[in-house]
């Protein structure tokens, strides 16, 4: 794991977050490597990274992350405290740390769906638990948690990636 430390003294995953801190969004300074001959460069295939286009967000309404987003890629997004997760959330020890929930876009169908995770924590859907695959709508709410979050679509039925090219 290659754990790093912001100027306010925030710990993070740089393999994960890069070098913006997730929870301040200072950049640190970029470290000079001396190691490296005069005019290396390294290939740009090693250097472009696959891009997964954003199909829609959670927004923290409640909870210890209020006006934070989350992105929702194409697929399975698995929801948790773990670093391993899709959707990491942190700073609510209530949400499980891996698949308290999955929140799932499926291309094909256009919709999004909400599944209950595999651990102990449930979810709720404006009020209710969670407890088959559910498809979200606009500004419904999710309660994961001590946390609440307002669930934001891009794609569907009115967009979707496949269509601009």
């Amino acid at each position: 794991m290659s754990l790093v430390r912001c100027p306010n003294g925030h710990v993070f995953n740089a393999r994960r977050y890069g070098n913006t801190c997730p929870y301040c969004q200072m950049k640190l300074k970029e470290e000079k490597d001396e190691t490296k001959p005069l005019g290396f460069e390294p290939a740009v295939e090693l250097l472009q990274e696959e891009v997964s286009p954003v199909c829609g967000w959670l927004v923290c309404i409640a909870g210890a992350r209020v006006g934070m987003d989350y992105k929702i890629h194409g697929g399975k997004n698995f929801v948790g405290r773990g670093d391993d997760m899709d959707i990491q959330i942190l700073g609510d020890n209530e949400i499980n740390r891996k698949n308290h929930t999955i929140i799932v876009y499926d291309q094909k169908k256009r919709n999004t769906v909400i599944l209950p995770g595999d651990a102990a924590g449930l979810a709720y859907l404006n009020e209710e638990a969670v407890y088959i695959p559910t498809e979200l709508k606009p500004y419904d709410v999710i309660e994961l948690g001590k946390s609440r979050f307002l669930f934001v679509p891009l794609c569907g039925e009115n967009f979707e990636w496949d269509d601009q090219k």
